[in-house]
């Protein structure tokens, strides 16, 4: 709608100076009589992904058919009309990127069957330990592009290798001022703010943008909600017509909720919301919960969706501040310099009645890379890369006495809270008082052979990455291009123990090892509208816990197996990019393997194979989108584990009128021998759809949709989350060509839908989240 208005101001504004230069064509030519204007009416709405630039990961200024990459660029005026405002939100445009909840944090995406990396602006960001970790802030974000597969050889190993996402910040401008404000409230008490505004300091040569965001959040599920503050600051220096320096930095304070979901998810919950009552006990009678507790049936009832594993008195907050410096200069008309600088801190701490602990007392990643970019000819260009990255991590967890499946959620609070027994505290360390976490090594304190100390993620460690890449692009005539690529990362890593039992002598190792990756691309255009393109690559990552850092294992060393998650990646597609035509479409067929962390820092091998496809049409009045996702995610002859087998193991058999349950007791460690199962938690096929329609220049509106194919909630699949499907829509009416007022209404059908919550199906038996009932959202925006 606001390109049909930036339209007519461009044609009135170039009327006036067309006609002077007629009338002076006229005065000076007999000859000339008439004149005819003839234009083309501007019909692209910025909703479609054809037209989008690629920055950062296969080289600069690379449009999407000429990337033999499957990739879904989410531009700014897309991310608004979607709605997008967490990293769960972008399945809703770009196929295979379905996610478990993330403990109702999500902090990292979620790509083909596997957690993806988050980059912004070329650079890795902290995230979660596996996935659990701070919310991301949309505040500083402009564009969002979705890549699938393993990072490539310019940003170097890397953790997790299911795809990644690369948040584009958004930059100042050096020749207009302008602003906006956008103000929210959402059912449940949810209210949110934002004013962002840049101008030009120096015509042409400086500018700066300020964006300030709060959020302050109700919930519907009991004793949750979030507030946050995030301010952005860019700053755009341009020293001549061959350089360019952007200076970022943003500042994130959050409170937020670990919210973990409903436990006991048996068939009769996913299917009818009945919820199996009666509190776990232990074998010395306790109740409270704590591994091997059973549960005696007194009762089903209907589970109110809003009752899940939280607690009033959890402390769950971050603070966070990120640095980013891109230069670029053109040193010749064959060279051209970009140098990346990124820098964050993060301190985090979490402390709920359940016995979980997780502070982050400091972590600080520093990286530089220098990219040299230089063509040879037309044909042959060559990108040689040098990248330091820095990370230091102080931090102490805690969770190895956490128990979900013995508590009855329809009871009183108690029924939630595991406070220590003596003898659980002596496996740990106090690190403050009343707050106990496990210690960064492990200790033998009686001399039997066998550790006396629980061990989870408490680590000081700090590690050394520097990497060496070439890139080779080649044009073969006009319609076959390639690229080969490598590069070789040196690693040196050392790990302390950050708080020894007293009397012991603090655990340490380090650790020096190489890793390589390697890939390999064509592009070929078919006829000027479609390019077919085939991509493989191999990459060897890391495996590391919170905030990136290095634990010890229960041999106080280092563990090899942190640095040998192979990965593999075979993908061929066909894009479909008319340049005369509104229309967008790709699919991609793949093969990957890759490996996915457990929780004890073993790697499990995971084999996926599948299909995707996306198509996008944007002319004014309409917009559409859809996307199709096919995957195959199997175990690749491997070992897998869970908090417990199965669900029932929960229970006795003193109901069996209930639940025939096995008395074996929860939570019960349970590994399953090598396999090629089915891997949990991952719908085999989904289908997005996306559009809008503007009834006129004021007027518009749209919809989403979901669908997802049933799926296994855990690893012998004897629970199962049924097709299901979220229907979304929205209305926005200008009032001005600056200010509008936008309406979303999100799950109309009032779906009872669930997903998995945490990745990789560890808690597939355990626990389950409730998706959110019907809700409503009114925003205000205005342009200044």
């Amino acid at each position: 709608m606001k390109h049909s208005y930036l339209a007519l101001f461009i044609a009135a504004s170039l009327t006036p100076n067309f006609y002077a230069y007629a009338a002076q064509s006229v005065a000076n030519t007999d000859s000339i009589e008439r004149i005819e204007v003839a234009g083309q009416t501007i019909k692209s709405q910025g909703l479609s992904v054809k037209d989008a630039t690629i920055n950062g990961p296969f080289g600069d200024n690379l449009a999407l058919q000429d990337i033999a990459r499957s990739v879904t660029p989410i531009s700014s005026e897309l991310i608004e009309q979607l709605n997008i405002t967490t990293l769960q939100d972008v399945l809703a445009v770009s196929p295979n990127t379905y996610s478990a909840s993330g403990f109702g944090a999500p902090s990292l995406p979620t790509i083909r069957g596997q957690l993806g990396e988050l980059y912004q602006d070329g650079t890795r960001r902290q995230a979660g330990n596996n996935g659990f970790g701070v919310p991301l802030s949309f505040n500083s974000i402009e564009q969002i592009d979705v890549v699938k597969g393993a990072p490539p050889v310019l940003f170097g190993s890397s953790q997790r290798n299911g795809g990644f996402v690369n948040l584009h910040s958004k930059a100042a401008s050096t020749d207009e001022s302008k602003g906006k404000v956008k103000l929210s409230a959402g059912r449940w008490d949810q209210y949110s703010a934002q004013v962002d505004y840049t101008a030009p300091i120096i015509k042409d040569k400086v500018g700066l943008r300020v964006s300030y965001e709060h959020l302050d959040e109700g919930s519907y599920y009991d004793y949750s909600g979030t507030k946050s503050d995030s301010l952005f600051a860019a700053l755009r220096i341009l020293p001549g017509d061959k350089s360019s320096w952007d200076i970022n930095f943003e500042l994130y304070q959050v409170e937020f909720t670990d919210n973990a979901g409903i436990n006991r998810p048996t068939q009769a919950l996913i299917d009818d919301g009945l919820y199996i009552t009666g509190q776990g006990v232990q074998a010395n009678g306790s109740t409270v919960p704590a591994a091997g507790s059973i549960v005696s049936p007194t009762g089903q009832v209907k589970i109110d969706r809003s009752t899940v594993l939280t607690d009033p008195d959890n402390q769950n907050e971050a603070t966070t501040y990120l640095i980013h410096s891109i230069y670029k200069r053109e040193l010749s008309a064959n060279a051209s310099l970009k140098n990346i600088t990124y820098f964050q801190h993060l301190q985090r701490e979490e402390i709920a009645q359940n016995s979980f602990v997780e502070i982050i007392d400091g972590a600080d990643t520093a990286q530089n890379r220098t990219e040299l970019t230089y063509r040879w000819n037309s044909d042959q260009q060559t990108i040689f890369a040098f990248d330091v990255r820095y990370n230091k991590v102080l931090g102490y967890s805690q969770f190895t006495t956490e128990a979900d499946l013995p508590i009855d959620l329809t009871g009183p609070l108690s029924n939630r809270r595991i406070p220590l027994t003596d003898a659980q505290k002596a496996r740990l360390v106090e690190l403050s008082p009343g707050v106990f976490v496990s210690p960064g090594g492990q200790y033998d304190l009686d001399n039997d052979g066998s550790g006396d100390f629980n061990l989870s993620d408490t680590t000081d460690s700090r590690s050394w990455q520097t990497g060496l890449a070439i890139q080779q692009d080649t044009d073969w005539g006009d319609k076959l291009h390639t690229s080969v690529g490598y590069r070789i990362d040196f690693y040196d890593v050392a790990a302390n123990d950050p708080i020894a039992p007293q009397g012991q002598v603090a655990a340490s190792d380090s650790i020096n090892e190489t890793l390589h990756s390697g890939q390999v691309s064509f592009n070929y255009k078919l006829n000027a509208d479609y390019t077919t393109y085939g991509a493989a690559s191999y990459n060897e990552a890391t495996s590391n816990s919170m905030a990136g850092g290095t634990s010890l294992g229960s041999d106080n060393t280092i563990s090899a197996q942190n640095f040998a998650t192979e990965n593999t990646l075979v993908e061929f597609g066909l894009k479909y990019a008319p340049t005369d035509s509104d229309w967008y479409a790709d699919g991609a067929v793949f093969s990957q393997r890759r490996s996915l962390r457990n929780r004890d820092g073993s790697n499990t091998g995971i084999r996926t194979t599948g299909f995707e496809s996306q198509v996008f049409y944007d002319a004014y009045p309409y917009w559409l989108s859809a996307g199709y996702s096919y995957i195959d995610a199997r175990y690749d002859n491997s070992a897998s584990s869970q908090d417990s087998a199965q669900v029932i193991d929960a229970f006795d058999n003193s109901r069996p009128d209930i639940i025939a349950g096995t008395g074996v007791g929860a939570p019960s460690f349970t590994a399953f021998a090598p396999s090629n199962r089915q891997v949990q938690g991952i719908p085999e096929q989904s289908f997005s759809f996306n559009g809008n329609y503007s009834i006129n220049s004021k007027w518009q509106m749209g919809f989403s949709g979901l669908y997802t194919k049933s799926y296994p909630l855990d690893f012998l699949a004897t629970v199962k989350i049924r097709d299901q499907y979220t229907l979304n829509v929205n209305t926005s009416y200008a009032f001005t060509p600056s200010t509008k007022l936008r309406l979303d209404v999100n799950n109309v059908t009032n779906q009872k839908n669930w997903r998995p919550v945490f990745e990789g199906g560890y808690f597939g038996a355990t626990l389950a989240f409730p998706e959110l009932p019907i809700n409503a959202k009114l925003t205000l925006s205005h342009n200044f």
